[in-house]
């Protein structure tokens, strides 16, 4: 890293995953002056392309050896035997940050990694990405749940804010409960939903997911209300 680097806080930062988080996770901190070095192959290059233009496309390997924050977005069950596999063949550096953005992982996970010298970091933006631009207007309005060492939370905690979200701190033994609170409403929100526009298509109603979309809205920013804390006035 170089001194100016490290006077400014700014990174240079890479992408493992080019699926619908990484991409828009490696936008927002562009935006908030970080450099993207790379991304690696990933299912829609064109649309990670789009969200990010001109980043150079790199094998995970290449990603890791460049860059003094690595973002792993990928599927769950792909990140466990990624971070092993990085690690068994010398990739991870002392003193990277290395953060994943899986709801039901700690840094556990990120142990082959921390074993190497690399600081681990689980923050989770606690909306439902697109893989576009859109999400990044999402993110200024959403939480991510945050766990780090506790030497080290303040860096996840920030990087949460510069990635647009509040930063809400989950402990290790917590997100397991996390991830099945944020699966739970997620599927049964798609669940009733589809079931709802269904059946108004079944009696001749028209765009039933437009029809539907003032009330779910309102009804669900009703419901929220009613959870928050403090409750509201009326």
């Amino acid at each position: 890293m170089s001194e100016v680097q490290r006077r400014d806080g700014r990174l240079g930062v890479g992408i493992i995953g080019a699926g619908r988080v990484g991409p828009v996770i490696g936008a927002a901190l562009a935006g908030a002056g970080h450099a993207v070095v790379g991304i690696t192959s990933g299912s829609d290059d064109e649309r990670a392309s789009a969200v990010l233009p001109d980043v150079p496309v790199l094998d995970a390997l290449d990603v890791v050896r460049r860059s003094e924050l690595v973002i792993v977005a990928v599927p769950h069950e792909q990140l466990p035997g990624l971070v092993a596999g990085i690690a068994e063949i010398g990739g991870w550096q002392l003193g990277q940050l290395v953060l994943h953005t899986d709801p039901a992982f700690g840094i556990e996970v990120l142990r082959p990694a921390a074993e190497r010298g690399a600081i681990p970091l689980a923050v989770h933006p606690a909306i439902t990405f697109t893989g576009t631009s859109i999400d990044l207007r999402q993110l200024q309005a959403g939480y991510a749940a945050v766990t780090a060492p506790p030497a080290v939370l303040p860096i996840a905690q920030a990087l949460a804010v510069e990635i647009g979200c509040e930063p809400i701190v989950v402990a290790e033994a917590d997100r397991a409960a996390y991830a099945d609170a944020i699966e739970a409403v997620t599927a049964f929100s798609r669940s009733i939903i589809g079931q709802s526009t269904a059946q108004l298509r079944e009696i001749g109603v028209e765009n039933p997911g437009g029809y539907l979309s003032a009330l779910v809205q309102s009804t669900v920013e009703r419901a929220l209300r009613e959870e928050s804390d403090p409750p509201p006035l009326i």
